[in-house]
């Protein structure tokens, strides 16, 4: 029995139990801090986005405080168009509602006699819903998340814009800063791991936004073949929410397919091609074009990516959810490169990176077995020449 205490190291249990302990705080303060912190984040993860651009133009002696604005300038436009389409195909479908409350109703009639729902045909459609499972409160609070987080959306652009052009404009003084702050190796290590995060989520991002630009138009361009009103809005929605692994393109496609049963009830054909040009477009983005491109460069386990989605969702909300993968790679960067925490980089990575690690430490082994195996034959043969000299 005293063998087993003797055995047993509390100091791992204590740093075990000292961690979780640092999670848990760690998440209370991102989650309270968010309306300071996700704006800064967002702003530092577009900072690194941008930075190749802002060398690119330095090359035209362009000053950096003009490139930062003109990068600024340049993602308001993205949002004003973004934000034209889905006003502009709000106000025709409040005009078009009368038609859409006509299939809506025709569904529900089918959906009530299927389940045995009570139903007034001499009322509309939203006032039978609306006095069955306590709707009208769940549409009031909707209503009103809806409105505050379109305030905090303004209040968010207007924060990662300042943040961005003070990031951009910093930038070019960090290694300096570095050098000053951190002499010696330390500050080569933090050099290395701002490298690879600057590297890496650069990659990501860009990759991403190319490949779901490509997303949204071959989407909204698929709608529109097949006739899906608001076309455009669908392509939109596509490319936000494919920033999002796994679930985003998914519940796009739910979305879209929900709405074209609502525009062709009771036609089933076009109904079923929305769904196969919805499916086969995220299939060839997010099986084929995507992991072509971008391979496996985060080296993130897909179950770990499942998770950071659950844990920034609900630290974040819906901006947490597109920034979980780059914030899971930066966390695998840091503990890559600090010697305690690099097991945890290695349970985050993919089995790809697993593997690739098990052969480097192997032959760095072997290495080190051939050189102490060599140094005695070494000092063996000169012991042998003195003696013969």
């Amino acid at each position: 029995m005293k063998s087993r205490f003797i055995q047993f190291n509390s100091g791992r249990v204590n740093f075990f139990l000292l961690g979780i302990i640092t999670i848990i705080l760690v998440s209370a303060v991102l989650r309270i801090t968010a309306s300071v912190l996700l704006p800064f984040t967002i702003a530092v993860l577009l900072a690194f986005v941008t930075s190749p651009i802002v060398k690119f133009l330095e090359r035209f002696h362009i000053p950096r405080i003009v490139s930062a604005l003109f990068i600024l300038f340049f993602l308001l436009s993205i949002l004003f168009v973004m934000g034209i389409i889905l006003y502009n195909s709000g106000q025709t479908l409040i005009s078009l509602y009368p038609r859409y409350e006509v299939r809506i109703r025709m569904i529900y009639i089918w959906i009530a006699r299927f389940f045995e729902l009570p139903y007034d045909e001499y009322i509309s459609i939203f006032e039978n819903i609306w006095g069955q499972a306590d709707i009208r409160t769940t549409v009031r609070e909707m209503t009103l998340t809806f409105t505050n987080g379109f305030i905090s959306f303004l209040t968010n652009a207007f924060m990662v814009s300042i943040f961005m052009i003070f990031l951009i404009f910093e930038a070019v003084f960090f290694r300096q800063k570095l050098d000053a702050a951190f002499p010696g190796p330390r500050a080569e290590r933090i050099k290395k791991i701002s490298g690879d995060v600057i590297s890496q989520i650069t990659n990501y991002l860009s990759i991403m936004f190319f490949v779901s630009v490509l997303n949204g138009l071959m989407a909204g361009i698929g709608l529109a073949i097949i006739g899906v009103e608001f076309a455009s809005v669908w392509g939109v929605i596509q490319f936000v929410l494919n920033f999002i692994p796994n679930i985003g393109s998914i519940a796009a496609g739910l979305g879209a397919t929900a709405f074209a049963l609502v525009q062709f009830w009771p036609e089933p054909g076009p109904i079923l091609v929305t769904a196969l040009v919805m499916l086969g477009v995220n299939i060839l983005c997010g099986f084929i074009i995507l992991p072509n491109v971008m391979g496996d460069r985060l080296g993130l386990s897909p179950l770990v990516v499942l998770v950071s989605l659950l844990i920034w969702g609900w630290l974040w909300g819906f901006a947490g959810l597109i920034l979980a993968v780059p914030m899971m790679a930066i966390i695998k960067i840091v503990c890559q490169n600090i010697p305690f925490l690099e097991p945890i980089a290695v349970l985050m990575g993919s089995r790809k990176v697993a593997m690739a690690i098990r052969p480097s430490e192997e032959a760095q082994e072997a290495q080190e077995a051939g050189s102490g195996e060599t140094e005695p034959a070494v000092a063996e043969q000169t012991g042998t020449k003195t003696t013969n000299q």
